[in-house]
């Protein structure tokens, strides 16, 4: 079996690994399609984000999709050839968080294509994948393998919806609109916002915007005076989505609340300053969001009842085996929003 492993940053091979075992629970699952995401750029760019480091080989890899291809002795709702999203998050379930239901926060988390454990987890980019069978949710026959492949980053972004409360009727901004901040489109829109505004420095990424359910996208960097008529009346936004993890966005985000608004911080970035005098006298809320728990069947549920359309960010289709030229076409937002390997 091959899969797609990094060493060092740019340093990226494809290599034979050995298959896992199936246990009594599991399934295995031949994998068709996997999205590149952010971090997986990170650690092909740089080794890590932060202080999560690279040290040693690791497949990478967390949003993947396949059919099973061989079942567990215990495992009775999956059928062999049952076409599947894998959920890659793997939570204990007798952690202090796990007892109360938070599993994004479990303290024994085992996350596919991790080095934020030694040894690290690894990843799901590979031709062949074991996990446990509650960890593979079944897609509707009107649900492509690339569809599929977008379950987790769509997961992640009904989780961040769900951090704001009711969008119902509301006002919403969504800054950046990388594959995360359409995909808050895809998962605002789908909530019952009744207008959505986004911004970005990109035009490509904006037109695609648009094609997710954005009313008005700004292309910020050329014009900045582009959300003014927001400002009045000590601001008109209800709530904002900050996907850009970028300190000066999120600055200008907050002066265009109204009073008791509220910012949901989804991009991770470096430290932040906050105009404090805003925050407090408009009694702004800030909070985070951090992967997803029950979201990953609801994203599946929503793609096979056909309630969201994620197609429009699919912007390449690339053999696994070509994976280097794959991640350094993910890494051009000019022209790329989800790259996906192609391991059919």
């Amino acid at each position: 079996m091959r899969g797609v492993i990094i060493h060092a940053p740019k340093d990226l091979r494809i290599e034979e690994i050995p298959d896992v075992a199936l246990g009594p629970t599991d399934v295995r699952v031949r994998i068709r399609m996997g999205g590149i995401c952010g971090s997986d750029l990170h650690y092909f760019n740089h080794g890590g984000s932060g202080f999560i480091r690279l040290k040693e080989p690791m497949a990478l890899g967390h949003e993947v999709a396949g059919t099973v291809s061989e079942v567990g002795s215990q495992v009775s709702h999956l059928a062999i050839g049952a076409r599947v999203a894998v959920n890659p998050s793997r939570h204990c379930g007798h952690c202090q968080y796990c007892e109360e239901g938070l599993h994004n926060h479990c303290l024994d988390m085992r996350f596919m294509g991790s080095a934020m454990r030694f040894p690290h987890v690894q990843g799901a980019f590979r031709e062949s994948l074991v996990v446990e069978a509650a960890q593979a949710i079944q897609v509707a026959e009107s649900v492509s393998m690339e569809e599929a492949s977008m379950a987790e980053p769509l997961a992640v972004c009904l989780h961040a919806v769900s951090r704001a409360g009711s969008l119902v009727g509301k006002r919403v901004l969504v800054i950046g609109c990388g594959p995360i901040g359409n995909l808050v489109i895809v998962a605002a829109r789908n909530a019952g916002a009744e207008e959505i505004i986004a911004t970005d420095v990109q035009a490509f990424a904006l037109d695609l915007a648009r094609k997710c359910g954005a009313d008005r996208a700004f292309h910020v960097a050329e014009a900045p005076e582009s959300l003014k008529d927001y400002v009045a009346a000590s601001g008109k936004i209800d709530v904002v989505f900050e996907a850009s993890g970028n300190s000066a966005a999120l600055k200008a985000a907050i002066e265009l609340l109204r009073p008791r608004g509220l910012v949901v911080q989804v991009g991770l970035g470096a430290e932040m300053t906050l105009p404090t005098n805003i925050v407090v006298t408009r009694e702004i809320e800030i909070r985070g969001t951090f992967r997803f728990t029950s979201e990953f069947a609801l994203a599946v549920d929503l793609m096979n009842r056909g309630r969201v359309n994620v197609k429009p960010l699919i912007t390449a289709r690339v053999p696994f085996v070509e994976a280097r030229s794959a991640f350094e076409s993910a890494g051009d937002r000019a022209r790329s929003a989800k790259v996906l390997l192609d391991f059919g």
